[in-house]
């Protein structure tokens, strides 16, 4: 006969993981305020280098037009015959210029270029037009066509220009990579340097959340808004421990000081129940009694529950073979369950299974949760025991096919005397889960309640150690 819910353990919950830095919050502001450097770094760099540019054309352009108008004015009029003299002597007296005065046919008649293809205005030549072969050094300059059909260029060279631009763009280039690797660079440094305050914090929080109430979230030499925070958290968790004391010396103080006068009372219902002789009193007194043993089992419960959480280690703690604990649980609840009209099923890893903990503690976990199986499973539902390492834990699950534990309960119910109205009418006393957390904790795991589908599932993690 097979059940329902007789899986293997479950695969782990994730755990706590570092923040990555390009996640975080802190990253993404500090990227967004170096993209904004960059983007006005890159602006200034655009227009200085635009505006030196476009200067330096302004006045290179000037110099060819006053050369080409003196040119013009010195001949008088715009044809080839009045400007031949006229281009023969610029050239003897101004070679840094380029001048070329081509008649109608397109011949060269005077200049120090080579022939060039009639077109007016501004012009950016990809080389000189003087040597053969061609000098490739750009020249800038500008055409005229005239009156008789023949052209005139005047130029210089567009050396300096281009290379103000090749310059501009390299700069820009180089500007906007070292911009961008220091934003970045300079986000990721800051942002870890934030998050390593953060994970501190976030550890701490966490070391206490597990039950380690002393700790205390670390203070630095820097008076910043962080130590702020751990000085305002710290006097805080002071406050919380002295209250969480004084409840538990309160509780303790109660369940110690109540177990003498209940003991006290159980011997004299003792003492009367074998001086009656009328058979309701003597069914009265054995009434009596049971509750008074009741409330005594709470009492040794809440003490017990009490010096669990007090524990900052393990006590008597020891090697303790986790396979053996269950199959020896296996064989003594196995035979009971089936004599309550349950199904039992258990599957158990062959190899040890050794932790570092208290045996007695851990095999009243294990009991606490197949008893509670037992008692809220009816008849003919499944009950399941499996064990198997996963990676560096040791899983343990008990389910079951019962009516299990509303989503929004499974966390409640480990609370202290805590009686779900479903289960009012089960014997308990509402510790159990408690005591197995407090056990769980106190060796380093955990335990959560899934849904088994139906029924409840109950995964309990221990930490391996490592075998030698």
């Amino acid at each position: 006969m097979s059940c329902a819910g007789m899986a293997e353990p479950g695969k782990p919950e994730p755990g706590h993981r570092p923040l990555s830095v390009l996640k975080s919050s802190s990253f993404r502001i500090i990227a967004s305020f170096a993209g904004c450097l960059v983007v006005c770094g890159l602006a200034g760099v655009i227009w200085s280098g635009t505006r030196g540019i476009s200067q330096l054309d302004r006045q290179m352009r000037e110099t060819v037009m006053n050369e080409r108008n003196e040119a013009l004015a010195d001949a008088r009029h715009q044809d080839v015959p009045h400007l031949v003299p006229v281009m023969r002597d610029f050239v003897q007296s101004e070679p840094g210029f380029y001048y070329l005065l081509q008649d109608a046919k397109q011949g060269v008649a005077v200049g120090n270029m080579f022939h060039l293809r009639p077109h007016p205005g501004w012009r950016m030549l990809s080389w000189t037009h003087r040597t053969s072969p061609p000098d490739r050094r750009p020249v800038l300059g500008y055409g005229t066509l005239l009156d008789d059909g023949g052209y005139l260029f005047v130029g210089m060279e567009g050396t300096p220009l281009q290379t103000l631009r090749h310059g501009f763009f390299m700069t820009l280039l180089w500007c906007g990579t070292g911009f961008l690797v220091i934003g970045v660079a300079g986000g990721f440094a800051m942002s870890r340097l934030l998050l390593r305050r953060i994970d501190l914090i976030s550890h701490t929080a966490r070391e206490i959340m597990q039950g380690d109430l002393s700790r205390r979230l670390p203070l630095t030499e820097m008076d910043d808004e962080f130590n702020h925070l751990s000085a305002s958290l710290n006097a805080m968790l002071d406050r919380n421990e002295a209250l969480v004391a004084r409840v538990r010396q309160v509780t303790d103080d109660i369940a110690h000081d109540m177990r003498r006068p209940l003991a006290h009372l159980g011997r004299h219902l003792d003492v009367a129940q074998a001086a009656v002789t009328v058979p309701e009193a003597g069914a009265a007194l054995d009434l009596a009694r049971a509750s008074l043993d009741e409330a005594l089992e709470i009492f040794a419960s809440l003490l017990k529950l009490a010096q669990l959480e007090a524990y900052r280690q393990i006590p008597d703690g020891q090697l303790v073979d986790l396979a053996q604990v269950l199959h020896m649980l296996a064989g003594l609840y196995g035979p009971t369950i089936e004599q309550n009209g349950q199904i039992w099923r258990h599957s158990l890893a062959g190899q040890p299974m050794r932790v570092h903990g208290n045996r007695v503690l851990l095999t009243q976990m294990v009991s606490n949760l197949l008893e509670n199986a037992m008692l809220h499973a009816p008849v003919g539902s499944c009950i399941t025991l499996s064990a198997a390492p996963e990676g560096d834990e040791a899983v343990i699950l008990v389910s079951d096919t019962g009516p299990g534990i509303a989503p929004e309960d499974r966390e409640r119910v480990f609370e202290k005397m805590l009686r779900l109205d479903a289960s009012r009418h089960v014997p308990g006393n509402g510790i159990g889960l408690s005591l197995v957390r407090a056990v769980a904790q106190l060796h380093g795991g955990a335990i959560t309640l899934e849904d088994n589908g139906p029924g409840l599932r109950c995964v309990v993690r221990l930490p391996l150690q490592p075998t030698s």
